[in-house]
């Protein structure tokens, strides 16, 4: 078994990656479990290969070696007792081919020491050197009811606008907001979440080198609550400087941005009017808004009511607590957003990367929806 650390760099955030590797001799599975984490929570990433007899119905299970709490998860029906836990197939993903691998994630709460579970097992078969379990002859009778995977929602539903970077283009404007600099954009046909091509943002470190695309079509006219979803892949963790990802352009406020980005290596909405954040930066602020994972496609919903001004963010499917603002003062996390009535007009949706200070990445986006109901993942 091998087992490896690594930090990720930020004053909050760590990143713990177990990777329990295959033996001399075939093991009956094997997983790799990556831990982004700060001061009181953590998100991880989990990957389970079959290396046995293909199998329908799949659960991974493990125990935590501390107190350890799922909140959340995607991909997977994350169950817990105690310290153990169970991630159960997802009806549009329940067969494990031979070399076949899945991939799902959670959210936790811990406090102390985070440290990683070791042990992880695949339908009871341990991943940590046992032999594949013998192969069963395939019966010739066909079950009464044979088993069928569901695929996931296509994410576009009736009334959304949906743009995955295929074809023309022809809708995105690359933009630099006040100057430019080393920032870059490209349409990528190498790394893509779906279809063949994805936007690849080369976002360099320093006010003067942010760079954008953006889309005045996707806005739905004269919509009350806007819904917004798009998969993100970063490759660098946020950093402890403030940096955004997402802008939209308010007519209420004097053409000024909502901003959706990162702060102190957490997930942070920055109005650019007041430079009000959502949530506060205290620490127990931060604790409550979440990390993105690096090295992987990432969900990200949120939504925005023009009329009353409420927000919520969605990451992988999870509301994120520090990031909703339901018009309701809550300590920590909307004092200053709602130091003054806010009702916006948002006229644009820009996608790119702008840094204040320090934070270089490279990043992608794809797979982006617009509609006046949540599209989901």
């Amino acid at each position: 078994m091998l087992i490896k650390l690594a930090a990720a760099g930020a004053v909050l955030v760590g990143a713990v990656l177990v990777a329990v590797a295959p033996a001399a001799a075939a093991t009956a599975c094997d997983v790799t479990y990556t831990a982004n984490q700060w001061s009181t929570g953590f998100t991880a990433d989990v990957r389970v290969t079959n290396n046995g007899a293909p199998v329908t119905g799949w659960a991974v299970t493990w125990a935590f070696p501390g107190n350890q709490q799922v909140t959340s998860g995607w991909n997977a029906q994350l169950t817990q007792s105690g310290s153990a836990v169970t991630a159960a197939a997802p009806s549009y993903n329940l067969t494990l081919a031979t070399g076949g691998s899945a991939s799902f994630g959670f959210q936790a709460t811990y406090s102390g020491t985070n440290t990683a579970p070791t042990a992880f097992a695949l339908n009871g078969v341990a991943c940590n050197g046992d032999a594949p379990p013998p192969s069963t002859p395939p019966s010739t009778t066909p079950p009464s009811t044979p088993p069928t995977s569901t695929p996931p929602p296509a994410g576009c539903g009736s009334g959304a606008r949906c743009d995955g970077f295929e074809g023309t283009q022809a809708d995105w404007a690359l933009t630099y907001p006040d100057c430019s600099g080393a920032g870059r954009t490209a349409y990528d046909t190498t790394v893509a979440h779906g279809g063949s091509t994805s936007l690849r943002v080369d976002g360099a470190a320093g006010y003067c080198n942010h760079v954008f695309m953006r889309n005045t079509s996707l806005l739905p006219a004269a919509a009350t609550a806007l819904f917004v979803r798009y998969w993100v892949r970063h490759t660098t963790a946020l950093p402890v400087a403030h940096t955004t990802a997402v802008a939209l352009r308010d007519a209420n406020d004097g053409n000024r941005d909502l901003r959706l980005g990162g702060q102190n290596g957490a997930l942070q909405w920055n109005r650019a009017s007041d430079d009000a954040t959502l949530p506060e930066q205290s620490p127990a602020g931060v604790a409550l808004s979440a990390p993105l994972p690096t090295g992987t496609w990432n969900c990200v919903e949120f939504k925005v009511d023009q009329g009353n001004g409420t927000m919520q963010t969605w990451l992988n499917g999870a509301s994120v607590p520090g990031l909703l603002q339901d018009g309701v003062p809550t300590h920590d996390i909307d004092s200053q957003w709602l130091n003054r009535t806010w009702r916006p007009a948002l006229t644009d949706l820009r996608l790119g990367w702008e840094s204040y200070g320090e934070g270089a990445d490279t990043l992608w986006y794809d797979d982006v929806a617009v509609g006046t109901t949540r599209v989901g993942c």
